[in-house]
């Protein structure tokens, strides 16, 4: 009996063992798992892991976009001075570039002295292809001495002339309107007729101010200065002539001098013929003696 109870507590006791370590085991082993799932994520995920459209989710978070108004009026100009190899080829590039982007030259002065020849001349072109022309002429540099780039915003001066030049015409309107029809007297049309006169010379002035401001936005302008160096030649003291410019020169002035004897005997043409009257009558006293 004794052996039997033995057995029977050892077996429950064996029993109560297992069943305790495979709880343990199951409350170990989710664990493991969480671990194991962790330490991939920090592997896998890199910055060249993330796709395009989280990242453009991602920056968006948090930011403003820029977007530039179409309506705004920018005048765009520039100044640039270019070294180049040879100033006529450059200068026909650019115009080349000019007729390409429908723009034109709008003066131009070349110069040419001891130590380098320079071509300055600008160009007006619409102000959609100002940076692709930027771009394109900078080729035919050799060195680029300079480029500067300025923007004027006339935007609030462009709308302010719009909505003076809005109301002038309601006014102009409404004078109008009395003119037709209130206006009696002589003197109240003359009034109004000058009322008319005044508002209209400011209507043609801010008209003239919008459609300068109008050209000065769709053309932008660009001064470009070109210039090659030579190799300096010092300028002679004196000249030598040749025989031939020698000979010119006398012949130019025998034919001056002969001009100048011809006139100054016309200047005294009384004293002349008195002598040639004398010189016969004494010619002939002296035949007759």
């Amino acid at each position: 009996m004794k052996a039997k109870l033995l057995k029977t507590v050892f077996k429950i006791i064996w029993t109560l063992l297992i069943i305790t370590s495979l709880i343990s085991c199951s409350q170990h082993t989710p664990k493991l798992e969480e671990n194991v799932s962790l330490s991939k994520v920090d592997l896998d995920e890199d910055y060249e892991s993330i796709s395009d459209e989280y990242a453009k989710q991602v920056l968006k978070v948090g930011t403003t976009t820029s977007t530039i108004p179409k309506n705004l009026k920018i005048i765009k100009s520039a100044k640039v001075k270019y070294k180049v190899k040879n100033v006529k080829r450059a200068t026909y590039q650019i115009k080349q570039v000019v007729i390409k982007y429908g723009a034109y030259i709008s003066e131009m002065r070349f110069e040419n002295n001891l130590y380098e020849k320079s071509n300055r001349f600008t160009i007006k072109i619409p102000q959609q292809y100002f940076d692709s022309v930027m771009d394109s002429i900078s080729d035919v540099a050799e060195f680029i001495d300079y480029e500067n780039i300025t923007t004027q915003d006339v935007t609030e001066e462009y709308i302010d002339l719009q909505s003076r030049l809005k109301t002038k015409l309601e006014v102009k309107g409404r004078y109008e309107s009395i003119l037709r029809k209130n206006a009696i007297t002589v003197e109240d049309i003359l009034a109004t007729e000058d009322k008319i006169r005044i508002i209209q010379e400011e209507i043609e002035a801010a008209q003239g101010k919008l459609k300068y401001l109008s050209n000065k936005v769709s053309f932008s302008t660009i001064q470009i200065d070109l210039y090659e160096t030579v190799d300096y030649k010092e300028e002679p003291v004196t000249y030598n002539k040749t025989f031939w410019a020698k000979s010119k020169n006398a012949l130019s002035y025998g034919w001056e001098f002969l001009e100048s004897l011809f006139i100054g005997i016309l200047y005294i043409w009384p004293l002349t013929i008195t002598g040639i009257i004398l010189l016969i009558y004494l010619r002939k006293r002296v035949r007759k003696k």
